[in-house]
């Protein structure tokens, strides 16, 4: 029996990238007996385009191209998160430490030197391939839970759009308040999966039209503590995880599951939980209207006298929304 990895290998789309057609058909000559389906590109803008067309599982690019070098085609696919995570070999006849010093800032994976061993090629693509397989699958695993979140979300139609809206309106405060870039993904992941513990409350529960028994209010009270057991295997979801299980707590120490209190609420899941309690407002739900922004931002500072929420995250909520900086799509006109 072959083994899968090898199977898997097989399937590869390699893009390769080279000005002289005689390298390319030396590449290609080289490639194609291990199973790979091989496209071409003769220059750096080709090959951007044949990226897009193609989305190749691994790229081998020439150094020395006229146009675009594979310096700038490499920091280009590397700079965009939709193509960061292929794998670049540079496969060049330079072989000066400066020049694979500036391929590796260029975010190259690997170096072939010219001519290319076919062993070598074999060795670096397998292993190159193998670890795209295992980031392909951890992206998978996310896209089921995001999935999973937003079935959640569709079982009750008034929060439908709820959590794109709360990804996008945490994202911006997150922003305004100078987060970098993992952070502002935390957060727009914790928009999603902030209640994706809900999975695990019974629809008797989670769907009731009238007011819970306190028996029924500590199954609910559960769902941050799910929603973090489903998600913690995932260590690309790690600094979403604060998130999911303190969006619940309250400035007063008086929220659930843990009972923290000011500072020690994590500020990621603050932002998330002002931003959710603007949306529960400003929004129509079955027991009651959507409301305008000044009734929502009375609401909300009567709530933060209460020792409920941070009030500097609400003011500077408050502010973002009533200059127009977010624009939500969904308050009353």
């Amino acid at each position: 029996m072959i083994p899968q990895e090898e199977t898997e290998e097989r399937r590869a789309r390699v893009l390769v990238v080279d000005d002289h057609e005689m390298n390319l058909r030396l590449l290609e000559d080289l490639l194609v007996p291990l199973g790979h389906r091989v496209a071409r590109a003769h220059d750096g803008e080709e090959a951007l385009v044949k990226v897009a067309q193609e989305a190749p599982d691994l790229i081998l690019l020439d150094v020395a191209m006229p146009r675009l070098n594979g310096y700038q085609v490499c920091q280009r696919l590397k700079g965009d998160a939709r193509t960061r995570l292929i794998p670049i070999i540079m496969v060049t006849s330079l072989d000066d430490l400066e020049d694979r010093i500036r391929g590796i800032e260029a975010g190259a994976d690997d170096f072939l030197t010219k001519p290319v061993n076919a062993i070598e090629l074999r060795a670096r693509i397998g292993s190159l391939l193998r670890l795209k397989y295992f980031t392909d699958e951890l992206e998978s695993a996310e896209t089921v839970l995001f999935s999973l979140a937003l079935g959640v979300e569709a079982k009750d139609p008034y929060t439908e759009g709820h959590c794109e809206r709360l990804s996008r309106s945490s994202v911006a405060l997150g922003k305004a308040l100078g987060f970098t870039a993992p952070y502002l993904k935390a957060l727009h992941r914790g928009g999603f999966l902030h209640d994706v513990g809900k999975l695990g409350i019974p629809d008797a529960i989670l769907l009731k039209e009238t007011e819970l028994t306190e028996a029924e209010w500590e199954v609910m009270r559960q769902h941050p503590v799910i929603g973090e057991r489903i998600c913690k295997p995932l260590r690309s979801l790690r600094l979403v995880l604060p998130i999911i299980r303190h969006h619940h707590e309250k400035w007063n120490g008086s929220g659930y599951p843990d009972g923290l209190k000011g500072q020690e609420i994590p500020l990621t899941a603050r932002i998330l939980q002002v931003a959710d309690i603007y949306d529960a407002l400003s929004t129509e739900r079955p027991y009651k209207k959507a409301l305008p922004h000044e009734e929502v931002s009375r609401i909300m500072r009567k709530e933060v006298d209460r020792g409920w929420w941070d009030g500097n995250l609400v003011e500077r909520f408050l502010e973002l929304v009533g200059r127009g900086e977010l624009r939500l799509g969904h308050l009353p006109s």
